[in-house]
């Protein structure tokens, strides 16, 4: 067994009997969430697999799909088209917080919170809401590796409850930062975040980020590797919300987390991270996730400036006879 695959269930025992933290029961069916359900995820630029605890539960991937979605946008109109609309600036601000928009333009401070991401699911192109819809689907599935699908009583939950992002939406109509359709807006948005995946599935998306957009497992191309600066840019910066300067400071790795216990991190050009464990801190992260990531970060020197100094240990404990090893405990 390799060192990594040793850390990675250390960490695994280490945490697993942490019960801080809350469901995130403002969606109720998220409310229905095991919170001992955690698992651990990482896959690497070359295909490998080390990962540890309940990586084939699924769960929806909520504000996770911000990233994706953020790339899809910018395929469709490009960097400069989509910064009128939607702007990169972090905001010390709660995810869901209403909108404060900038005061000249009007934009959404960033893609990651929950104004900008609305904005930018607005902007996805298509002939009617299901294109859109299909197209959305096609561009996970090319992140993913394998067909996904949504959870409809999580959609219909957060559809009779959203009434904050229909407010939200309002407002930037109001700003002329989206059209009147607003309904089909939120109903793609909605339906993105309630988009069923599993920790391993986060992993590869990360993953695919790291190989400049390449799935590393079907090598399906997955977004413009043009774009991927830009997605690991705001993924830095505003992907943990409020929490995201301590973020950068501890763990160092562009990341993204959503509601119903999922953190992604990614290790440009060596891996993809996942975390799940529904336990949320007040910002809306999991607990268990943000743990684990820290102590990746610091025991194997994954901050964005090790790597530049050339202090990371990941390959080194990659080392193994046996490259993918799967444990469910």
């Amino acid at each position: 067994m390799s060192e990594l695959q040793t850390l990675l269930e250390s960490l695994y025992q280490q945490y697993q009997q942490h019960q801080e933290g809350e469901l995130a029961c403002y969606i109720p069916e998220l409310c229905k969430a095991n919170p001992n359900w955690f698992a651990i995820s990482m896959v690497t630029v070359d295909g490998q697999t080390f990962q540890v605890g309940n990586c084939e539960q699924t769960f929806t991937i909520q504000s996770i799909s911000k990233v994706f979605a953020y790339g899809m946008a910018l395929a469709d109109h490009g960097r400069d088209t989509l910064l009128t609309k939607v702007g990169v600036e972090p905001t010390g601000d709660p995810f869901n917080s209403l909108i404060r928009l900038d005061e000249d333009s009007k934009r959404p401070d960033n893609p990651m919170i929950n104004a900008g991401a609305i904005a930018i699911t607005s902007l996805i192109k298509g002939n009617s809401s299901t294109d859109r819809l299909n197209r959305l689907l096609d561009m996970f599935h090319r992140y993913v590796g394998h067909e996904v699908f949504i959870d409809m009583p999580v959609f219909m939950s957060e559809r009779d409850t959203g009434h904050r992002n229909r407010a939200i939406a309002h407002l930037m109509l109001n700003f002329g930062m989206i059209d009147h359709k607003i309904d089909e807006a939120l109903d793609l948005y909605f339906q993105q975040c309630s988009v069923l995946v599993n920790c391993h599935d986060l992993a590869v998306m990360a993953a695919t980020l790291a190989c400049k957009g390449v799935n590393p497992l079907t090598q399906a191309q997955a977004v413009d590797p043009n774009y991927v600066k830009d997605i690991l840019s705001v993924m830095y910066t505003c992907g943990m919300y409020d929490f995201a300067g301590e973020w950068a400071y501890k763990v160092g790795l562009p990341a993204k987390s959503g509601v119903s216990g999922g953190i992604l991190a990614v290790v440009p050009n060596q891996a993809g991270i996942a975390v799940f464990s529904p336990l949320l801190d007040e910002y809306g992260n999991s607990i268990r996730g943000r743990r684990v990531l820290e102590a990746l970060s610091q025991k194997l020197g994954l901050h964005l400036f090790d790597l530049s100094m050339g202090g990371c240990g990941l390959q080194d404990a990659m080392d193994s006879d046996s490259p993918t090893v799967i444990v469910t405990p």
